[in-house]
């Protein structure tokens, strides 16, 4: 028997108990979570910034944590589109139902549904305000819808993932109800007013902003709002509700891109309300104008 000292801690290279996984009593492991400090297994850990942790700290980072934003303050997502199939949805069920109607889908401008929601500027100022809506929907044969919807996807693929589905929709609509309000306070009295066209070119004029802020080259999209405005002057398509249309939605996404990240939400609900007075505006000056020439 050897007469060598035995140092008081036990004999050289004798290890204490190993500690066991926090997830997992029957894993023995010397490693460490650098979170919280926990003994955790290998199954347990994630490769993090700094060191590894263990998947509870994982998950209680995630929501604690805040996402990234985009250019106007939105969550950033994973590009899923959501409001952009839903419109496209919405006017095209919109179409089938006065196609149905008319029996026609070349002609379902002669349905009654048509002829109750599309906007036409002396009925609009004697009461029927749900026309400034409701005719953003209307499409005159199938290709007004087709080019539309095609347009609006290709658009609203780049721009609603930048805006976020709140800003983006407001946006749409907006553009909506500016190029209706171009068309209704400029334009003919006695014309008849339908489809998407001013919120798409909207939609256009913010994927300009959008691309110009993240220097894009925006020469392709700027020559395709050129060539559609012009060929405006050819057929019976309205100027004033696409020009009207383009301009709301590049400005109100220009004012939310450019807002100080101080105060960002103030700055663009700002800008929303002072896009909502212009427009309603113009459709009351309008129709205070047709009422007097109607003598009502």
């Amino acid at each position: 028997m050897s007469d060598a000292l035995v140092p008081p801690d036990g004999p050289i290279g004798a290890q204490p108990e190993t500690p066991v996984c926090a997830r997992h009593a029957d894993r023995p492991t010397r490693l460490r979570c650098t979170r919280c400090d926990r003994p955790a297994c290998p199954d347990c850990l994630r490769e993090a910034a700094v060191g590894m942790q263990c998947v509870d700290c994982v998950g209680e980072g995630r929501k604690s944590g805040r996402r990234s934003q985009t250019l106007v303050g939105a969550e950033q997502t994973e590009g899923r589109l959501v409001v952009t199939p839903v419109l496209i949805v919405l006017n095209a069920l919109a179409f089938i139902a006065t196609a149905v109607q008319a029996g026609n889908p070349l002609v379902n401008q002669r349905s009654a549904i048509f002829a109750e929601t599309a906007l036409q500027p002396v009925l609009v100022a004697n009461g029927e305000w749900w026309r400034i809506l409701t005719s953003g929907f209307m499409h005159i044969g199938i290709w007004h819808l087709v080019l539309n919807m095609a347009v609006l996807y290709i658009a609203g693929s780049s721009v609603e993932p930048e805006l976020g589905r709140l800003r983006f929709t407001v946006v749409y609509f907006l553009a909506l109800f500016g190029g209706n309000a171009a068309a209704f306070y400029f334009g003919n009295a006695g014309g008849w007013l339908a489809g998407a066209s001013g919120a798409v070119f909207g939609i256009m004029g913010a994927l300009i902003v959008v691309w110009r802020r993240k220097k894009r080259d925006i020469s392709t999209v700027v020559v395709i709002v050129v060539i559609n405005l012009v060929s405006n002057l050819f057929t019976n398509a309205s100027l004033l509700a696409h020009l009207g249309g383009f301009v709301i939605g590049g400005l109100l996404t220009l004012a939310m891109v450019r807002a100080p990240r101080e105060n960002r939400n103030l700055y663009q609900i700002g800008a929303v309300v002072a896009a909502v007075v212009l427009i309603a505006g113009m459709f009351a000056l309008r129709a205070n104008d047709l009422m007097n020439l109607m003598g009502i």
